[in-house]
């Protein structure tokens, strides 16, 4: 059986995403991802002929780039938001495939359960012209989950006209958001591209293995359904980030 690929999110180790993508390598991971929407690593700050550089340190550390992170903290759930937002997306997309990853992740708001809300339009419109961008590059944008259950977001992803609109599964969202993460696999398992390996206890993100996800479950439901990708181990809260992490990438091991 292939060994899992285990990734980290490379700011969550509280050590700048520089220092976080070396101790990721340092405590064996086997890539990173991290956040391109601000800081050293945003396109406005990291010019195209500076872009080699990173892959290059990529390399050396031994690290893939399993996806970059381009959330802006607003969804796409509002037009005259998105008029600003998406040419920004677009950016982030020319950044991660320059970066040497074809996937993007983001959170594209709260989808509503109704396709009559003027929220699903909004969203179909800005997801059809960011898919289309992505299209064109070789990427794919991919959402999320958590705050709708899995078939609400599946319906949502097969009204589109791209194919390039994936998802970041998150099995701890739907338990925060108090949805089943099982039903949700099922779901949503023709568009998992990327997932996130986070645990929680109810409303509360715990530490990996501690929490209700069911992880031998889930490994081996994504195993049956051919997926291969990586597994990021994002822990965004707690006093000890570096030692969670290390614990979860041990626990990840042992699958």
């Amino acid at each position: 059986m292939q060994p899992l690929l285990v990734g980290v999110f490379a700011d969550n180790l509280g050590l700048g995403v520089w220092d976080g993508m070396k101790k990721a390598a340092e405590i064996g991971a086997d890539g990173v991802q991290f956040y391109t929407t601000r800081g050293p690593l945003s396109p406005e700050n990291l010019p195209k002929d500076k872009r080699a550089d990173v892959r290059k340190l990529l390399s050396d550390l031994g690290l893939t780039l399993s996806a970059t992170c381009s959330d802006f903290g607003q969804g796409l759930v509002d037009d005259a938001r998105n008029k600003d937002l998406i040419p920004k997306i677009k950016a982030n997309i020319d950044l991660a495939v320059d970066l040497g990853t074809n996937i993007i992740t983001t959170h594209i708001g709260h989808v509503p359960a109704e396709k009559d809300d003027p929220i699903w339009g909004i969203l179909i419109k800005a997801l059809d012209e960011v898919g289309a961008y992505a299209e064109a590059a070789g990427a794919v944008l991919a959402t999320e989950t958590g705050p709708e259950e899995g078939a609400t977001l599946a319906a949502l992803l097969g009204s589109l006209k791209t194919s390039a609109i994936r998802v970041n599964f998150d099995p701890a969202n739907f338990i925060i958001y108090g949805y089943d993460h099982r039903a949700a696999v099922d779901a949503l398992r023709p568009y998992i591209v990327h997932t996130h390996a986070k645990d929680a206890k109810g409303q509360l993100e715990v530490p990996l293995g501690q929490g209700d996800v069911d992880f031998p479950w889930y490994i081996g439901k994504l195993r049956s359904l051919g997926y291969d990708g990586f597994y990021t181990i994002e822990r965004e809260v707690g006093p000890d980030p570096i030692g969670d992490i290390k614990q979860a990438i041990a626990f990840l091991r042992t699958f």
